[in-house]
């Protein structure tokens, strides 16, 4: 069991998810931290077994591991860019697209648990300027 990441460890792996061969000068940087705090951190999370490695992703690769989910979100005002900021420190909520229509944004969900997809949905709720939320679990894909 691992230790639940505290809001650094979300903002830097929110950072790594973007780009996993950032350096720890990069990171240190964005987050307005020490490298010395990155590189502990990391190290930290790949001790407790949360950070398991750093991979490449190819452009038509799938992740079918975990519980998947596409969330419709409706927002209040001129909220948008509030929210896809704060949704992209949600490390979780790994692709955010504005769309037309009944909601102004779509959010595609990785978590490995449903009780981790449930925290992340009170989360994205909480955020100000979401005034309603749709989710679809992912169950299978087919060609």
């Amino acid at each position: 069991m691992h230790d639940l990441p505290d809001d650094l460890d979300r903002r830097l792996l929110a950072l790594l998810r973007e780009d996993g061969r950032a350096s720890t000068a990069a990171l240190a940087e964005r987050l307005k931290v020490s490298r010395g705090t990155v590189q502990n951190r990391i190290d930290r999370l790949q001790r407790s077994g949360l950070l398991v490695g750093f991979t490449i992703k190819l452009r038509n690769e799938l992740e079918n591991s975990g519980i998947r989910a596409i969330t419709m979100i409706e927002l209040r005002g001129g909220a948008s860019d509030a929210v896809i900021a704060a949704l992209r420190q949600i490390p979780e909520a790994v692709r955010v697209h504005t769309t037309n229509g009944r909601w102004d944004l779509v959010v595609e969900i990785h978590t490995e648990t449903l009780g981790e997809f449930d925290r992340v949905l009170r989360e994205l709720r909480a955020l100000k300027g979401v005034a309603n939320s749709e989710s679809n679990l992912l169950l299978a894909a087919y060609k």
